[in-house]
């Protein structure tokens, strides 16, 4: 006996009434039902949330960022260093005296010639440099601001990457649930037309149809099969793709809930909400921050620098090599650079950074369009997903009459087999379309709830331990020293 679907019962027949209810159970097929615990979209949800590849490295790439911050902060930080050095150096002197120069000294005195000597030092000392910066225009101030709007337009991204994966995740576990449902529903259509190809020989033994009747009925056998064929390699690559973005198989899917109650109840206002809080658009506009502070940075470069510098040396066997030399040094000086002219690379680094604040502002433009756009195009998918699944199931119902009643035409000869096999076919394409309309009526409210930027694990209240990107900024925020991350790597 063929397994039961959609309300069908044992003789295959598929004029029993037909109920809204009796396709959304489909999605409760499991893919493994030989498991015991079973997976919500939720659940779901939280395993990519936590394991996700590509959130994973958006959250890496964030936390790269953060360390912009304090590589800005030690413009103005001191900086000290030692220098070391050691060797060995060899001297031969020749000093003459009594040259011509001096012939009559040398005469009266009568001494003349050179003085030589030789001798082996071994020079060696070490010298501590201490430098302090003041002012350097504002250099170091406007790029640890920089930084910080960078590390928010990562953030922003990161929230970008984590809505996709939700939004991918849905769509990976509803399809898998779709798919399972359209291979068990032209599963069982195969059974159906069986025993339609059956009935159809006995009546052709017997002369109440013709051959023709017969091979139309083997015709329909066939297709159905080589459709059945189709639906479950779409399957295969609906769990294959749950697999990747999830990070597991599918196993025994629980239905898919809508999420229109999350949503704004107008267009207007989803509208309104997305050009504010959508990421794309926050992530523009911190990059907007980030370009007018970059054409401060620029300006720093025609301002004065103030610094102070100290060195402290102590020197052995340096002066002239001589053994036994000894040479301490110590010094502090402050030093007042105001540049001038340098060749003019700083003011076409300004005028740079001038044309790249115009091109984020056009870009921040861009992606209120872009927002505008996707919010209109999937509130409009949502309710025509909606309208979908009315008009599809009151096609259903209507189909399962017609073929109620061509099937009782053909018993007294009013219908032909050809007619009993169309009207079998529209019906079951009816009940895929119905079940492709449910799917993508969750499908729809996702892509709507993120199209307004709102589609994240908080809102959805997913069970996870919700990541918190200001933790690894205040663990690197004030970072003086050390090369370890925080996570100790």
């Amino acid at each position: 006996m063929a397994t039961d679907v959609c309300g069908f019962g044992a003789r295959r027949s598929a004029s029993l009434p037909f109920c809204a209810s009796a396709i959304l159970a489909l999605v409760l097929i499991c893919v493994s039902p030989g498991q015991a615990s079973a997976e919500s979209l939720m659940s779901a949800l939280a395993r990519a949330y936590y394991g996700n590849p590509d959130l994973n490295q958006s959250r890496a790439n964030v936390r790269v960022r953060d360390e912009e911050t304090p590589k800005a902060k030690a413009g103005l930080r001191p900086k000290a260093s030692i220098t070391a050095q050691y060797g060995a150096q060899y001297a031969a002197i020749k000093i003459p005296f009594g040259g011509s120069s001096s012939q009559q000294a040398g005469a009266a005195s009568g001494a003349s010639g050179d003085f030589q000597d030789t001798y082996t030092g071994y020079p060696r000392g070490a010298t501590l440099n201490v430098s302090q910066t003041i002012f350097d225009g504002f250099r170091t101030e406007n790029s640890v601001r920089q930084a910080e709007s960078g590390v928010l337009a990562a953030r922003s991204t990161m929230r970008l990457t984590e809505q996709a994966t939700l939004q991918n995740g849905a769509t990976a576990y509803m399809n898998v649930l779709r798919d399972t449902a359209v291979v068990s529903l032209r599963k069982n259509n195969i059974a159906v037309l069986e025993e339609q190809l059956k009935q159809t020989r006995d009546r052709f033994q017997v002369g109440e149809v013709t051959r023709t009747d017969v091979a139309q009925a083997e015709a329909s056998v066939a297709l159905a099969r080589s459709e059945f064929y189709g639906a479950q390699a779409q399957l295969k690559n609906s769990m294959a793709n749950y697999r990747q973005i999830i990070g597991c198989e599918p196993n025994h899917l629980q239905p898919g809930r809508s999420l229109e109650p999350l949503l704004p109840k107008s267009l207007e206002a989803a509208i309104a909400i997305a050009l504010v809080e959508h990421p794309g658009v926050t992530a523009a506009l911190h990059q907007v921050d980030a370009a007018e502070l970059a054409v401060k940075v620029a300006e720093a470069a025609l301002m004065p620098n103030l610094s102070v510098n100290t060195q402290v040396s102590n020197q052995y066997d340096s002066f002239l090599g001589l053994p036994g030399s000894k040479q301490f040094t110590a010094s502090a000086i402050g030093q007042l650079n105001v540049p001038l002219y340098q060749g003019g690379a700083e003011y076409a680094s300004i005028r740079q950074a001038k044309e790249q604040l115009g091109q984020a502002r056009l870009n921040a433009d861009v992606q209120r369009d872009s927002v505008r756009a996707s919010v209109v195009s999937s509130y409009g998918l949502l309710e025509t997903a909606k309208a979908s699944i009315v008009s599809g199931q009151a096609g259903v119902k209507a189909a399962e009459t017609a073929l109620a009643g061509v099937r009782e035409e053909a018993k007294v000869g009013q219908r032909t087999t050809l007619d009993v096999l169309n009207a079998q076919q529209a019906l079951l394409n009816a009940r895929v379309n119905l079940i492709v309309s449910q799917r993508d009526r969750v499908v729809a409210s996702y892509a709507a709830l993120g199209s307004i930027g709102r589609l994240s694990a908080q809102e959805l209240d997913l069970a996870v331990a919700l990541y918190d990107p200001n933790v690894h900024l205040n663990q690197v925020h004030e970072k003086w020293i050390g090369v370890d991350t925080p996570d100790g790597r």
